[in-house]
């Protein structure tokens, strides 16, 4: 059944908005659970889906007043914004998809490469791994800690492990990461995806909602 009254358009396009309040938070914490469960700072595909959570949730408000008080010109470029962040929200969630196995390699060696050491510690700590791959595990802060690394005399077990070694106890960051980096990219593109396409319906509404008059208000007016 099709809304096409004033106060159904209206009602409809305000819990639209209320919708799209709850979809960023969505988007913000599955994009930031992206991050923490991958450890590395720098994804900036889904540093992207973060920000365009952020814009959605201010264009909700938008939204909503202009729904609220039938407002013009508020009702103009909310229509204008949501579509803007559709546009980026789609093109952000279908890369997050598209990512291959390679780049997503490439992606998480670029935020290991600029954390801070303090990060790099957490991260072997926490996955217990050492280094960010074999070939380049002269890169990491000492792993004698680790408990893969108890008792043994391995070089990326010292204090000072400054050389690729390709007999280290303790698996590579990569190895271990490995799927928590493809199921974050996986779930917030999928996510992503699918919220961005009840943007188009909240476009549809808007759009539909401006050109209806409202039937308490002046006759000679068009509000």
């Amino acid at each position: 059944m099709v809304c096409g009254g004033f106060t159904c358009s209206k009602n409809t396009l305000a819990a639209l908005n209320i919708f799209y309040i709850l979809v960023s938070f969505v988007l913000v914490g599955v994009a930031a659970y992206a991050r923490v469960v991958t450890v590395v700072t720098s994804l900036a595909l889904v540093g992207g889906v973060i920000s365009c959570g952020v814009f959605l949730f201010f264009t909700a408000l938008i939204g909503l007043i202009g729904a609220c008080r039938h407002h013009q010109v508020l009702l103009f470029f909310y229509m204008i914004i949501l579509f803007l962040v559709f546009l980026v929200q789609f093109s952000l969630a279908c890369a997050c998809l598209a990512v291959n196995e390679e780049q997503r390699e490439q992606l998480a060696k670029s935020g290991w490469d600029f954390s801070s050491n303090e990060t790099r510690i957490i991260v072997q700590a926490t996955s217990q791994c050492c280094g960010f791959k074999d070939q380049d595990r002269g890169q990491h802060p000492s792993c004698e800690s680790l408990t893969c690394c108890a008792g043994s005399p391995a070089g990326c077990c010292s204090e000072n492990s400054n050389s690729t070694l390709k007999n280290c106890p303790c698996s590579s960051c990569l190895e271990k990461l490995s799927d928590k980096i493809n199921y974050g990219f996986k779930l917030t593109g999928g996510i992503g995806l699918f919220f961005s396409f009840t943007e188009i319906l909240g476009v549809w509404i808007t759009v539909r909602y401006r050109n209806q008059k409202n039937p308490q208000a002046n006759p000679s007016s068009f509000l």
